[in-house]
């Protein structure tokens, strides 16, 4: 559904009084509709009329990418890492020269943005230059981010403007055998999210929006749980959040500082030390149908209706499957298996008493097949009033008011 939906809107008061405390003041909720979101943002956001305003968003489940390259492992790989902490998901990957039932194929899993690769710098073009002229003559007009071969790069880009699509350039992907590099790929495509899904008129025609959307909201999650992982810096402590939503389920990982630097060399093989995946499959509303054929892929009870049953499901089979994707990434590194705190997020928790999500916890922690490895014997705590997302959003320009705010969420109980 295109729109923010209530656990996908966040605003912020960010006036600092002096001095600043990070104290919450308030929380408000309103639905949002298919015609403007900005109307449910000015009906939230109605008691504090004169109060700046900064949200994130993940429009409707999240930021849809294709990725077209070369080679089809080397390009799900890419794209893979390049969505990873950019609040993507890969819906689609195409590899070699797209003929007409590949680009129908592509064109049908609606993609909000295309990552177009291929070959390392100033080696193979030619399926490249192919790709770029295919897409140029579809008559479609989706977002491309360019992240291949950096020697035809302005080439490509040209004949890609000059069939009218929307073109972001990025440094290559892959630019040498055997390197994987997606931070820029990542940069150019939150830059896309705003600039064409945000910035455009899917969900408002209202300027506003644009002016107040500052981050997608796994981005502002994500730097929310880095502040959270500074803040518990003295225990050396490594947190993983769990965010069981309507469509899709999140898992983030953000080790302790002397963990992260540890890791930093990693970068160079594309795999960053604060990590983030996505299961589209998975969600207690829109996606529980899904969710019920992954259970029963996974060997576990398939979930019924009642939404804690459902959740539990969902962030037992998105914890093995975080693992399973670090796995992917070779031996060493911070792992969400040495995690000191969890973090749970989503109205499936938040609404729920300290009781049941306990009950939760208890059963995902005897899980055998890898998620109780994380939460067996782990310190648990529920983000009741959702501000991992405003402590991200308030993190660049009002650093205390944010570390204050996280510092109110760790609590060492369930609930």
């Amino acid at each position: 559904m295109p729109g923010l939906g209530a656990d996908q809107l966040l605003v912020a008061d960010h006036r600092q009084p002096q001095p600043a405390t990070g104290a919450l003041l308030a929380t408000a909720q309103s639905p949002t509709t298919l015609d403007d979101v900005v109307t449910g943002v000015l009906a939230a956001t109605a008691e504090f009329p004169d109060a700046p305003v900064l949200a994130c968003s993940s429009a409707g489940g999240g930021l849809r990418l294709a990725v077209v390259g070369y080679e089809e492992l080397i390009s799900a790989e890419a794209g893979h890492r390049a969505a990873l902490s950019a609040g993507a998901r890969v819906v689609h990957v195409a590899a070699g020269v797209l003929d007409e039932a590949a680009l129908t194929a592509l064109r049908s899993c609606a993609p909000d943005v295309v990552l177009l690769v291929g070959g390392t710098d100033g080696g193979e073009a030619s399926v490249l230059r192919a790709n770029a002229a295919t897409l140029a003559g579809a008559d479609w007009s989706v977002p491309v981010v360019l992240a291949g071969n950096a020697a035809v790069r302005e080439e490509v880009a040209a004949v890609l403007r000059g069939g009218g699509l929307p073109v972001t350039e990025a440094d290559n992907v892959l630019p040498d055998i055997g390197r994987l590099a997606p931070e820029s790929a990542r940069t150019a495509i939150r830059g896309v999210f705003l600039e064409h899904v945000i910035g455009g008129d899917r969900l408002s025609t209202d300027p506003r929006l644009r002016a107040w959307v500052r981050a997608v909201t796994p981005d502002a999650v994500l730097e929310g749980v880095t502040v959270l992982a500074r803040e518990l810096a003295p225990d050396r402590v490594s947190v993983v959040v769990l965010d069981v939503g309507g469509a899709t389920t999140d898992v983030y990982c953000v080790p302790d500082p002397d963990a992260e630097q540890a890791t930093l060399g990693r970068e160079a093989v594309g795999v960053p030390a604060r990590r983030r995946t996505v299961e589209g499959d998975l969600g207690v509303s829109w996606s529980f149908d899904a969710l019920r054929t992954a259970a029963a892929a996974e060997g576990l009870p398939v979930p019924g209706d009642e939404p804690l049953e459902l959740g539990g499901a969902a962030a037992t089979i998105a914890l093995r499957r975080h693992l399973r994707a670090e796995a992917g990434y070779g031996p060493g590194g911070a792992s969400a298996r040495s995690a000191g705190l969890v973090v749970l997020s989503g109205g499936v928790f938040r609404h729920a008493t300290p009781a049941a999500v306990a009950g939760v916890v208890a059963r995902v922690a005897a899980d055998a097949g890898g998620a109780g490895s994380i939460l067996d014997g782990t310190p648990v705590v529920v983000d009741r009033q959702y501000v991992l997302a405003a402590v991200g959003l308030l993190a660049a320009d009002h650093p205390d008011a944010a570390a204050a705010l996280a510092r109110g969420l760790v609590t060492p109980r369930v609930g």
